[in-house]
């Protein structure tokens, strides 16, 4: 911790936010041929410095990438997908720009300079002021070396922009990719920031009280846009033409080898099989369709695919991996010139960043199951500037229809994802790009009291320093661990930190507070348990010693470490709980190298010095001392708690956890007095101050989340009358 740096600057320096690092811009300095929400956009990036721009197809993303260029100054490299660089050179023009096609940095002779990405290392980095990605989503489709060879080598250049259309809302590796290409944030942080893994699948999802802070953090560097209006703009050059999909079903008379029907495929080799042996039926069906004088644009998936389609369709030219750089734009540009009637082709190979506006005929001769492919090939003709009804025509064979289901409901998924990521942004999005404050989250602060507890409402880094010198007799409470957005979304929640490091300066605010109100001898019950160590967050699966890093807090602070109690945890019901590989019996059976026993939690105990004023009489008979003197504790049932379901938030990503009243009950007992003042800083649904009262105590407590807190007050007040009503029956 700074020690120059108060609560509040931490706060704010704790926030999740990206700063910009760009230039001042209007948007009335970007040129006029731009559209008004594209010269938004354009101002806002080069305010940016690093930005992406989201936008559907059609949208002028190249116009936007090129103004950009202009305005941020300097040399710039564009890096782009092979046959788009001569449309690009194009649309520069437009725009007045001049702009050159290098191999390599030899050839680099104007300020903004366009390549592809698989010349990328014959280019020096160093020498240029920006860059840009153009259709950077195909970062996801790079090796793992090339990925890093993009974010490693363009790591220091000052501008960065990536520029693709609107990805899925669910597409982690696309939205980390970016992210980390831009200097956000990484991959890796992102996923342990904002997203939860269930169990061992390789789904991730937003967490529940992630999803505000996760839309503000990715609006402040990304626009994500499918329509001008969606950032508040004029709609009425940018409405889509109607697509009109029809399917086409050849007979065959294909069996796979083992299985007793011929509509059977089963598994992705299958389909593979199917699809081979059914590629001159799916051709002749297609080339019966594009007779006439039409442009048609073809797309097909394997080699012989398109060999056969190339001969049997006329005026057809084919567009194949193996051709030159040359040919292929000679080609493609001949399509859009209307030079070549039928361009028979892959969307691998064209299916990014080409604008096919002259066409409104599609073909698919057979479907692969990405329906990102699907999409971008659709897109290529069906975009903004298409002036005709664009008819898509899918050709498969009859036992491919389960890969036809497949891409209509991830179609589906799609589109009701991108509703809704869409419409949850609209309106940060617009504040963003127009420059408009936002409203914060608001911070509640009240107090609750009632005959023999009060309750505070609000930030305990805020409660804890205006309590009362020496007035705390004992503190029992659990931290919350490091685990961001469980329970809240507020930079005040001390579990929303983004690694222990981080944690433990927020706590260190709190810990000379905690002390000074702890009068002089007595003792503080801190309940821990250790953290695991996380792949996809840490870079390994295993173990930090949480424990440890809290006790040397506490010393640090001015705290006597005084002792500790390993509590007893069934394993059988932590393996259910947690899905830990470590602790399950098929890990077990398969790699015993990988278990290790279930993680017990601790009670630290940490002691104010000076001499006690008043001794503490225990509610403890020998005995009982016996089984408490030992240093692990069993008997501890972890279902014997309050009733935390009432208090549950549908956002929270874990239940309630709170501490066992077994646990409380001892430690109550043998370290306060009756009518001491028990205090716990993190209360949650006040079971320390429920379980305090019942043994004749007082309570106080603080609670940042107002469900917790309600929660809390309606339970003390149940403890009050159920002693009073055990005192009258006593009595």
């Amino acid at each position: 911790m700074n020690p120059t740096e108060n609560y509040t600057e931490f706060l704010n320096r704790k926030s999740i936010k990206d700063v910009p690092t760009g230039k001042t811009c209007e948007a009335s300095e970007c040129h006029e041929k731009l559209f008004d929400f594209q010269r938004l956009i354009v101002a806002w990036a080069v305010k940016r410095g690093r930005a992406a721009i989201f936008a559907d197809c059609g949208l002028g993303k190249t116009m936007m990438q090129l103004e950009w260029a202009r305005l941020v100054g300097g040399k710039c490299l564009i890096l782009a997908p092979l046959a788009v660089s001569s449309q690009t050179i194009r649309e520069a023009k437009k725009l007045g720009l001049t702009i050159t096609y290098a191999k390599q940095q030899s050839e680099v002779s104007t300020n903004i300079t366009i390549t592809n990405y698989e010349r990328v290392e014959k280019f020096d980095a160093e020498q240029f002021n920006s860059v840009v990605l153009d259709e950077s989503s195909i970062l996801k489709s790079f090796d793992g070396k090339t990925r890093t060879l993009l974010i490693e080598k363009f790591a220091k250049t000052p501008y960065r922009l990536c520029c693709t259309a609107t990805p899925a809302p669910n597409d982690h590796a696309e939205l980390g990719n970016h992210s980390q290409f831009l200097g956000v944030m990484s991959s890796r942080d992102m996923l342990a920031t904002f997203f939860v893994k269930d169990g061992d699948t390789n789904s991730w999802r937003l967490k529940g009280h992630a999803q505000d802070a996760f839309w503000q953090w990715l609006v402040s560097w990304a626009v994500c846009i499918r329509k001008p209006s969606d950032i508040g703009c004029d709609d009425a050059r940018f409405i889509l033409p109607p697509q009109v999909i029809n399917q086409i079903e050849v007979a065959t008379n294909y069996k796979q080898d083992g299985l007793l029907f011929g509509h059977e495929v089963a598994g992705i080799q299958g389909r593979i099989q199917a699809r081979r042996n059914t590629i001159q039926t799916r051709v002749e069906a297609a080339a019966k369709m594009t007779n006439g004088n039409e442009q048609w644009l073809v797309w097909c998936g394997m080699n012989k695919e398109s060999e056969q389609l190339g001969k049997a369709i006329a005026d057809a030219v084919e567009v194949k991996g193996s051709d030159s750089v040359e040919d292929k734009e000679s080609r493609l540009l001949g399509f859009v010139d209307g030079t070549h009637r039928v361009l028979v082709t892959k969307p691998s190979i064209a299916g990014f960043g080409m604008n096919f506006q002259n066409c409104h005929n599609v073909i698919f001769v057979g479907l692969s199951d990405s329906y990102e492919e699907y999409y971008q090939a659709v897109r290529r003709c069906w975009r903004f500037g298409q002036k005709k009804q664009v008819n898509v025509w899918i050709v498969t064979a009859d036992v491919e229809q389960v890969v036809v289901t497949n891409i209509k409901r991830k179609e589906l998924e799609a589109n009701k994802m991108q509703d809704a990521m869409v419409e949850h942004m609209r309106k940060l999005e617009t504040e963003e790009v127009k420059g408009q404050s936002r409203q914060r989250d608001s911070y509640a602060s009240d107090t609750a009291t009632g005959e023999g507890w009060t309750m505070n409402l609000g930030d305990t880094c805020d409660w804890t320093p205006k309590m009362e010198t020496d007035s705390i007799d004992f503190s029992i409470c659990s931290p919350p661990f490091a685990s961001l957005y469980t329970y809240t979304n507020t930079a005040r929640d001390m579990g929303n930190c983004k690694d222990e490091d981080e944690f433990f300066v927020h706590y260190k605010f709190l810990l000379p507070h905690w002390l000074r109100v702890t009068k002089p001898g007595r003792i503080a019950a801190v309940h821990v348990a250790q953290i695991p160590a996380m792949l996809c967050r840490d870079g390994y699966i295993g173990l930090k010693d949480f424990r440890a890093r809290v006790v040397a807090e506490h010393i640090a602070a001015g705290w006597i470490y005084y002792g500790e109690i390993c509590v007893d945890k069934n394993p059988q019901t932590q393996a259910i709980r947690t899905k830990s590989k470590g602790l399950t019996f098929a890990q077990l059976e398969r790699d015993s190298s990988w278990m290790r026993p279930a993680l017990a939690d601790y009670v630290l105990l940490f002691r104010k010095a000076g001499d006690n004023g008043i001794p503490v009489k225990p509610d403890v008979t020998r005995e009982q001392w016996i089984e408490y003197a030992r240093p692990c504790w069993y008997g501890i049932h972890e279902s014997n708690t309050l009733n935390a379901a009432e208090a549950r938030d549908e956002k929270d990503e874990r239940h309630v956890c709170p501490l066992q009243l077994q646990l409380i009950d001892r430690c109550v007992r043998l370290w306060s007095n009756k009518g001491d003042l028990v205090f716990s800083p993190f209360a949650g649904i006040g079971s320390e101050g429920y379980q305090s009262l019942l043994n004749g105590r007082r309570f106080i407590g603080n609670e940042l989340k107002p469900n917790y807190w309600k929660v809390a007050c309606t339970n003390l007040e149940r403890a009050h009358n159920k002693r009073n009503e055990g005192l009258l029956f006593q009595a």
